[in-house]
């Protein structure tokens, strides 16, 4: 019987004075590299099978002479190695600080792209690589270039073996912008190449303000971010919570109606920066209105500086309302804020039974689509207005809404109604499984999370 095959490490170590054979091609380290790592351990690298060999190190592709010799190697019992397992160990055992002077003072691209490419690098060695390469901004498409991204993305992003094609996808640079949780990471992401992606709405954001927007940037990040001066960039910066006060004041300052609106959805700027952007641009009040947390103090100051009804209603809408708040606007006679705060799902049930006993007609269709809204009130309303199309239909969304009302909309027959019922979870499954023969409900159906679940489940996923 054949003796067990050495781990490497021990033939490594256990080899000195002998000699490594190895076959195919160079893989992410060159010949003279690798030499340097076994000259540590007293072993010569050769290429060919000769007196003294006690190891074979292999490509995973080799030519049929290469085989020949492979086959000969084991012949003589001479353990055979993969070269990913041996670039693997020599990966672990390099010394960083070493390594990257070494590469600075060369200023040795090539070696860098070689390295970059290396998985087995750690990602803390791998974040300084990238810092250090030097992108062809003036070339449209580098091969180079186009390695050192797609080696970032295989590192970052779980790509499966059907899903290559992802990596071509600028998108997929986008998701590891916006995923990422290293500032260093980030860092090195700025000096990639400043691409534009579309987003829903039709709008573009670019590789850069897509890197401010990001929650995980630090103070060096972001003085990065700064010296590009751009526009775009530090609108993203002036909306992102993680950017200190000092700096929000200073954009504050610079009078940007574009830089102002971002700073009216950033929900850590402090009451001072709050007040003061009340008045400005309406459409800036109104992204405040929109976004910010809004105390009774705030409230207050938004009486006292807001006499248009129409921008004071937004605040109906507003998902960070302090509980005192709320109860002030349900009070309030202004029409559309009622309507508003009736759709608001942060409102408790108490609140909304509070607004459905001043009988305002008009609220009813928020008050029927809003599952905050208690049972009762729900079942009242499709009682006396179910006969209402803007009634049944809102019925028909809510997930609140009681299973019998459900039952008898679905016996209605009506396409508006039944496209709300394809999307509530709350709809009975036979009654969602009817709807599968409706092509026209099909994307109502892919929002269904209760009828998703369920597809996924018996297709044993």
């Amino acid at each position: 019987m054949a003796n067990a095959k050495p781990a490497l490490d021990a033939l490594l170590r256990e080899s000195e004075g002998g000699k490594i054979l190895f076959l195919g091609r160079e893989g992410v380290f060159t010949k003279a590299e690798t030499e340097r790592y076994l000259k540590r351990y007293g072993i010569t690298r050769t290429e060919n099978l000769d007196k003294g060999v006690v190891g074979v190190v292999e490509h995973h592709s080799l030519n049929p002479v290469e085989e020949e010799i492979s086959y000969q190697a084991y012949d003589q019992g001479i353990p055979l190695y993969k070269l990913g397992e041996f670039e693997q160990r020599l990966s672990g055992e390099i010394n960083d600080d070493e390594l990257l002077m070494a590469v600075k003072l060369g200023n040795d691209q090539e070696r860098i792209v070689r390295l970059i490419k290396n998985p087995d690098l750690s990602d803390l060695l791998f974040v300084k690589l990238l810092e250090m390469y030097g992108w062809h901004h003036d070339e449209e498409d580098n091969v180079d270039d186009r390695e050192v991204i797609m080696a970032t993305l295989r590192r970052y992003i779980k790509i499966k073996p059907n899903e290559e094609d992802l990596l071509y996808s600028p998108l997929t640079l986008k998701r590891l912008s916006t995923e990422a949780t290293d500032p260093g990471l980030l860092y090195a992401l700025i000096g990639f190449p400043d691409i534009s992606f579309l987003q829903k709405g039709k709008q573009k954001i670019t590789l850069r303000e897509n890197i401010a927007a990001n929650r995980h940037i630090d103070p060096r990040v972001i003085k990065r971010l700064l010296g590009l001066r751009q526009e775009g960039v530090d609108m993203y910066l002036a909306a992102n919570e993680n950017v200190d006060r000092p700096l929000l004041e200073s954009f504050a300052k610079r009078g940007s109606q574009k830089i102002n609106a971002a700073l009216a959805s950033n929900g850590a700027i402090d009451d001072v920066l709050f007040h003061s952007l009340l008045s400005t641009t309406t459409d800036t009040v109104a992204v405040l209105l929109w976004y910010q947390p809004i105390s009774l103090q705030r409230y207050e100051w938004i009486k006292e500086e807001i006499s248009d009804w129409q921008l004071f209603a937004i605040l109906g809408e507003n998902s960070r309302l302090d509980q005192e708040v709320i109860v002030a606007l349900a009070k309030e006679d202004n029409l559309a804020l009622l309507v508003r705060l009736c759709k608001n799902e942060t409102v408790s049930g108490e609140v909304l039974r509070s607004i459905y006993g001043r009988e305002i007609v008009q609220t009813h269709p928020s008050l029927a689509r809003n599952p905050m809204t208690p049972a009762d009130i729900l079942e009242v309303l499709y009682q006396n207005e179910g006969n209402e199309p803007q009634i049944a239909r809102a019925l028909a969304y809510n997930a609140a809404t009681p299973e019998w009302i459900l039952r008898t909309l679905y016996e209605r027959d009506i396409f508006e109604i039944n496209e709300g019922l394809a999307s509530n979870p709350s709809t009975p499954m036979e009654l969602l499984h009817i709807f599968k023969i409706d092509t026209r409900l099909r994307n109502a159906l892919t929002t269904n999370e209760t009828f998703v679940a369920s597809i996924t489940r018996s297709l044993g996923l």
